[in-house]
């Protein structure tokens, strides 16, 4: 177990902004960065990172946290794997204290996946560079091939020895379990019950996660043998999802996000072949067919991507057609081919590192246009061919979501196709309705966002007026009018939302200076009992920390051990929104902030949860005189009745004259 001391070391140390952003490409807006939601797809950004108070929120499903509960959330990592995580990354040195048996087995389970792989790409490392056979056959191979020393260090290559269990026999003799190795799938057991190696015989790729840890292997052979396959890669394990993983975004996901784009390779050696030409933005879909998954995850660090085509005719034509679903996600695309018979890494060796560069810079094409391009020189002067030619661009158009960018390409299309733009939106819209027409059928309802309009090749239309400022009798922005019950519960969260926001503040109206903001809340609230299980447990909590002599902050909440209450603690201490500077700077109009009356804005908050429980006691009340057959007891009621709703008469007086002023 970690101990307390590392852990607030840790916790001091990681920067929110800094740990995300290994993740997330970041974009500043107002006093927030936001980028697209890691956890769920998206096209318009919705997750929020607020530096100040250090933590993330994504408003789209709901996700946040602190920097642990990032790379736990992320990663899937246990809480201590998440620490861990961090303090490799800060360099900080942890001391444990010892687990028990039953704790460390739990913790070791996944880890034991992690740590066998690593010893594999290690012993394959070793038996490339320091045994007779790995120089011999291995290093070679990549010498001849004019890969550089530097680079297969960099991308940790190695070579698996053509002997039946070797690597097995090394990591079982070292210690580790044969579980592991299976799970793995660096060994299989045939059915006669017979260990052996899966990579015999083949120089290694390692694949690496995310955050760099080898999760995989893609290994070639260097027989000519027909019967033997050219790649065998690893198989789908607990650590390791083919579908969600890209070869080289380990190495490449800063370039990416410095150079703003991504150029999408198809194999391991193309990856090293554009690294060594000093290209360090590229990936590759390792070995499978590139998935929306693979997508979204080029799409945290850039909207760009550039796909590397192989110069096979065939092997283009194939591959165009499973592209649209790039466009679907809202990235642009950008098409390279080289001469055929090359493909990135033979090109590169061919013409050397400059002139390569220097092609892909010349040669990148709008992939609409690419592909139209592609399929009318093989459509010829065939007007059926040409037909089918149109509607399959059109089709690929209309699966862009910005409608600007559809336009552009319209009218592009348009001069290339050489058919009137009017007729081919007509023919965009046809097809957008005939899916919009689809979608309904299968849900049987159709949301709001998902009901576009016809593109058009004229100006978008312009926004309206903005309706997310504050609005003191609402509350703060992003919330909307509620039913009775759920308003009541708002008022609750909002009281929780002022001791977060302001709680550690002093008083500082009606002569108060000697206390804070929190336990003058909780005093004027001492007669009010919360109904919202949830709001019940931080108030009470909140009490009792400050009986103790503790006044809690934001963040004493925000890393509560309560996931429940941490979640509800980042929701409240984040907003969607943000105010623009322009309000003042270019439109010169002034939006009071809420801090700014801190009054009006504290006893507004009481005494609007006041009035809402008052209201609620009225309702009882009404309803009791109502159903009440005795007239005695009939008229001791409405006297109560009588008495509250002078109290809340006076609430009322108290709200209209402090909000006001």
């Amino acid at each position: 177990m970690i101990n307390r001391e590392t852990i607030d070391k840790i916790m001091d140390t990681a920067r929110i902004e800094e740990v995300v952003g290994d993740f997330v490409h970041l974009k500043k807006r107002g006093t927030s960065l936001i980028g697209n939601c890691p956890f769920h797809g998206e096209k318009t950004p919705s997750f929020h990172v607020s530096v100040t108070k250090g933590i993330y929120k994504c408003f789209g499903c709901g996700k946040g946290g602190d920097s642990v509960r990032f790379i736990m959330d992320h990663e899937k990592y246990s809480y201590p794997e998440a620490l861990k995580f961090l303090a490799n990354k800060y360099n900080i040195e942890v001391e444990e204290t010892e687990l028990s048996p039953e704790a460390a087995e739990a913790q070791s389970a996944k880890e034991s996946l992690y740590i066998v792989s690593q010893y594999a790409a290690t012993f394959f490392v070793k038996q490339l560079w320091e045994t007779e056979e790995g120089r011999g056959i291995g290093l070679s191979y990549f010498k001849e091939r004019g890969f550089r020393e530097d680079i297969l260090k960099k991308f940790e290559v190695g070579y698996s020895p053509d002997v039946w269990d070797a690597m097995t026999q090394s990591a079982t003799h070292a210690g580790h379990k044969l579980e592991f190795l299976e799970a793995t799938g660096l060994s299989i057991k045939n059915d006669n019950g017979k260990i052996y190696d899966r990579f015999r015989g083949r120089v290694m790729f390692p694949i690496h996660n995310f955050t760099g840890r080898i999760i995989g292997f893609g290994g070639r052979t260097l027989k000519t043998d027909k019967n033997v396959p050219k790649y065998v890669n690893s198989p789908e394990s607990e650590i390791y999802h083919k579908s969600n993983v890209l070869y080289g975004l380990f190495h490449a996901k800063k370039a990416i996000r410095d150079l703003d784009n991504c150029y999408l390779a198809e194999g391991y050696a193309d990856v090293l072949s554009v690294h060594q030409a000093g290209v360090e933005n590229v990936v590759a879909s390792s070995g499978t067919s590139l998935t929306v998954e693979q997508i979204k995850l080029i799409g945290r660090f850039t909207q760009n991507i550039t796909i590397l085509f192989d110069g096979d005719a065939a092997g283009i034509k194939a591959s165009l057609r499973g592209l649209d679903m790039i466009l679907e996600e809202g990235l642009n695309v950008k098409i390279v081919s080289f001469p055929d018979g090359h493909d990135p890494d033979s090109y590169m060796h061919h013409v050397g590192a400059g002139a390569f560069r220097t092609y892909l810079e010349q040669n990148r094409k709008d992939f609409i246009l690419y592909k139209a391009n592609v399929l009318l020189k093989d459509a010829g002067t065939d007007p059926i061919k040409r037909a089918g030619i149109i509607r399959d661009i059109v089709e690929s158009i209309a699966k862009i979501p910005d409608p600007i960018k559809a336009s552009v390409f319209i009218r592009e299309s348009s001069s290339l196709l050489e058919i009137e733009e009017h007729i081919l939106l007509s023919e965009l819209n046809k097809m957008r309705s005939a899916k919009l027409k689809k979608s309904f059928e299968g849900n049987h309802r159709v949301a709001p966002s998902s009901n576009p309009k016809p593109y058009t090749s004229g100006p978008p239309e312009p926004l309206g007026p903005p309706d997310d400022l504050w609005d003191d009798s609402a509350g703060p922005m992003g919330y909307e009018p509620q039913e009775p019950a759920k308003e009541e519960e708002y008022q609750e969260k909002e009281i929780v939302r002022l001791l977060l926001a302001f709680g550690h503040e002093f008083v500082n109206w009606d002569k108060i200076d000697d206390m804070y903001i929190g336990p003058f809340i909780m005093q004027n609230l001492s007669d009010v009992e919360f109904d919202d299980p949830l709001c019940k447990r931080i108030i009470d909590h909140y009490k009792s920390e400050i009986d103790n002599g503790r006044l809690p902050t934001a963040n004493h909440f925000v890393k509560h051990e309560d996931r429940d209450i941490a979640d509800l603690a980042i929701t409240l201490s984040t907003s969607e929104y943000a105010l623009s500077e322009n309000w003042l700077n270019k439109h010169l109009i002034y939006v009071k902030d809420e801090s700014m009356n801190l009054k009006a804005t504290i006893l507004g908050g009481i005494f609007h949860l006041k009035k809402r429980k008052v209201e609620k006691i009225l309702m009882n009340l009404l309803k009791e005189i109502k159903e009440e057959k005795n007239e005695d007891n009939q008229m001791i009621l409405m006297q109560r009745y009588g008495v509250i709703k002078g109290v809340e008469r006076e609430i009322s007086k108290f709200l209209g004259s402090v909000i006001v002023k």
